[in-house]
């Protein structure tokens, strides 16, 4: 039996998980959790890096004798770092409001079409591109050496190597989706510097080994390998999906919901660009069509709000409240900017439902059941315009990640898309990421299919109602 850590770290906590690979099927313990706090300081919103390597750290050592690590994560932020390597400053949150308007200042140099045509990123407000031209004349970017995306940031201080993984950096606004490069004149054009761009690898690449500082921290031995997956971590979440047919859809759903079908090939056309649709890079030459969608946030952000006023909220209670509830009563857009920064979320949706001529929530359960019905028809329509573009039929829906594990959410996922919905599991994105390590490594080997053939049964099956 071989055993590979997966360091998977999302918007709101991070965890190490263990993959024990044999070649018939694969095991995963959660062998360290630990949080990830943003941090609001000098009036700018930063991710705290430096908490989340002492988690990693403490997970690593926890997991005990490893035979490879890989690191994925959220996308589109960064890490800059001068010639010596050394880190300038924590990354800005991507809900940081630095890049407000600054769209509209590079349609103004590119324009949009021609902008979606190089790289089929879905337009949102905080792309890696907008945050980059929004910092352009930084100091930190004027001392940049480097620029490395947050799991790259990880995999560099365990290996001391730089590179850029190809899932994430296409999530950028700066990355040829077709070439599988960055394109440097685009980042030329916009006033950027394409030299601190790294090199790119695909996923299943050995970057290096661990130092040996950092083995002796972790208590792992020197030159364990660290490899790159789908770093970003909806491309491990779609290669965890345990699809038995290629006619499926997936949402990976957590504080975002990634809505999509799995392709060969890029959509650019005009009516993708209208419809807002991403084409993310896959594991195995793949691209993952889809949008974003504001996901669970919406209800973390409540219970945030309601958790400061009245204390700790019993999330089970909530839901069996909100489910005895006749659904379609409000129903909001769950994409509106308003909804994307921190704050005062069921004053804001209450806002949204007055605005729109709908009846206002009253209660925690009438607001979360605002919310998952919001999401359902968001699902819905994502599911429907990916097929529809794509030109490729959508039998099943696969809802994984954290909102796996809501049973309320399944069903009107179901019911709304029409469908049945698979739900589970709720650590794909460990899944995809272990599985690409042990293929790496010459543990298992397959295409894609025959990988997610070993995650087995994923759980509950959802049938429309």
């Amino acid at each position: 039996m071989t055993r590979f850590a997966a360091v998977d770290l999302g918007a709101s906590s991070g965890r190490v998980i263990v993959g024990e690979v044999r070649p018939d099927a694969v095991a995963l313990e959660e062998v360290h959790r630990f949080p990830n706090r943003p941090v609001l300081t000098g009036g700018t919103l930063h991710w705290d890096v430096l908490a989340l390597w002492a988690g990693i750290v403490d997970g690593l050592r926890r997991a005990g004798p490893v035979d490879g690590i890989a690191v994925d994560s959220w996308a589109v932020d960064y890490a800059l770092l001068d010639r010596d390597g050394v880190l300038l400053g924590n990354p800005v949150h991507y809900r940081d409001g630095r890049t407000d308007g600054v769209a509209d200042e590079v349609d103004a140099i590119v324009p949009p079409d021609e902008l979606y045509a190089l790289t089929g990123v879905q337009r949102l407000p905080f792309n890696t591109v907008y945050q980059l031209v929004a910092a352009r004349t930084s100091a930190a970017m004027d001392a940049a050496d480097a620029l490395v995306m947050i799991p790259d940031l990880f995999a560099y201080w365990l290996t001391g190597e730089r590179v850029g993984e190809v899932t994430n950096a296409s999530t950028t606004g700066l990355f040829d989706v077709r070439a599988r490069q960055w394109s440097g004149e685009l980042a030329s054009r916009l006033g950027l510097r394409p030299e601190i761009l790294p090199p790119v690898v695909e996923p299943g690449t050995v970057i290096g080994g661990l130092t040996a500082a950092v083995a002796a921290e972790c208590g792992l031995a020197g030159g364990t390998p660290v490899w790159t997956v789908g770093s970003h971590d909806t491309a491990s979440a779609v290669l965890g999906v345990p699809a038995r047919s290629p006619a499926f859809a997936y949402v990976s759903c957590g504080t975002w919901s990634l809505v999509g079908v799995e392709l060969p090939a890029p959509v650019t056309t005009d009516a993708a660009r209208a419809a807002n649709f991403s084409n993310e890079l896959g594991v195995d030459g793949s691209v993952r069509f889809l949008r974003n969608v504001m996901g669970l946030w919406l209800l973390q952000e409540c219970v945030r709000t309601w958790e400061r006023i009245d204390g700790p909220v019993d999330l089970p209670a909530l839901l069996a409240a909100a489910a005895q509830l006749p659904g379609g009563r409000s129903v909001i857009d769950p994409d509106r900017p308003e909804f994307l920064p921190p704050g005062d979320m069921p004053a804001r949706l209450r806002g949204e439902c007055r605005r729109t001529g709908q009846p206002e929530p009253a209660t925690p359960a009438e607001l979360t059941r605002c919310i998952l019905d919001s999401l359902a028809h968001a699902y819905r329509r994502a599911v429907r315009e990916a097929a529809e573009l794509s030109g490729g039929p959508v039998e099943v829906v696969h809802l994984v990640g954290g909102g796996a594990q809501n049973q309320l959410l399944c069903q009107l996922t179901a019911d709304a898309c029409e469908l049945p919905v698979v739900a589970g599991p709720a650590e794909a994105a460990a899944y995809g990421n272990v599985l690409v390590q042990a293929r790496a490594a010459g543990v298992l080997a397959g295409d894609r299919t025959q990988l997610r053939a070993l995650i087995g049964d994923a759980g509950r099956v959802y049938r429309p109602r």
